[in-house]
């Protein structure tokens, strides 16, 4: 079956085309095509972009199975517009959509079992942070949380901590904190992920999709200020 997998939580983002038969194990998951996105256009280029990918390799958006969308944390402009052109189009072709967490993504690019953290740069001194209980075949989430710096190295000690950001890397080590360089989440960390948990029943329908920002927007931070 073929399913389609986006990230539009970051400055980029991605959309891919990817394989399975439905027996297959999350390595088995094939990734197509890979089409990236310019941050900024995400309103203008998803959609098209979807059906130019489908169109090359001679799909209709009816022989889609399921979309797997990254759900956060991340770019609020990014995630919200990412999140509703996903919802329109499960909604139309009444297909299962499987949000998944960039930080979940992040402590399965350790390849380890056992408690995992997993961390990722949130701009303004802050640090997105998520622990997980990780099986061979199921994650269990303890916790998503926003953190300052002292906070999220305070909650990554006793575990095992994978991030992407070299300047978390190296807050972690000068802090002895056991951590591990991982690849950012591409294609394909997200299509397996997605796989797994589609596998496993873990969908939503449109009306249940949310964005996980983990942030308030700075629209809300103003009206809090300003009351």
């Amino acid at each position: 079956m073929f399913f389609l997998a986006t990230d539009t939580s970051g400055k980029n983002g991605i959309v891919a085309l990817a394989r399975a038969d439905e027996r297959a194990t999350p390595s088995e998951v094939t990734i197509i095509e890979t089409v990236p996105l310019a941050g900024g256009t995400f309103s203008a280029q998803l959609v098209p972009q979807i059906a130019a990918l489908l169109a090359k390799h001679n799909l209709s958006k009816a022989d889609l199975a399921a979309f797997i969308v990254v759900s956060g944390p991340g770019s609020f402009t990014g995630l919200r517009v990412g999140l509703a052109a996903i919802k329109a189009l499960a909604e139309v072709l009444r297909k299962p959509i499987v949000p998944i967490s960039l930080l979940e993504a992040t402590a399965l690019a350790a390849h380890k079992l056992g408690k995992i953290a997993a961390a990722l740069d949130a701009g303004r001194g802050d640090v997105y942070f998520g622990s997980y209980e990780i099986a061979a075949n199921s994650t269990h989430v303890l916790q998503e949380q926003l953190f300052s710096k002292p906070e999220f190295l305070s909650a990554a000690r006793e575990l095992t901590l994978a991030t992407p950001d070299l300047a978390l890397v190296t807050a972690a080590s000068e802090a002895n904190l056991d951590v591990l360089t991982v690849e950012p989440a591409g294609a394909a960390a997200i299509a397996r992920l997605g796989w797994n948990k589609l596998k496993s029943g873990h969908t939503a329908s449109p009306e249940q999709l949310e964005a996980n920002y983990m942030r308030r927007s700075d629209a809300e931070l103003f009206m809090k200020k300003s009351s």
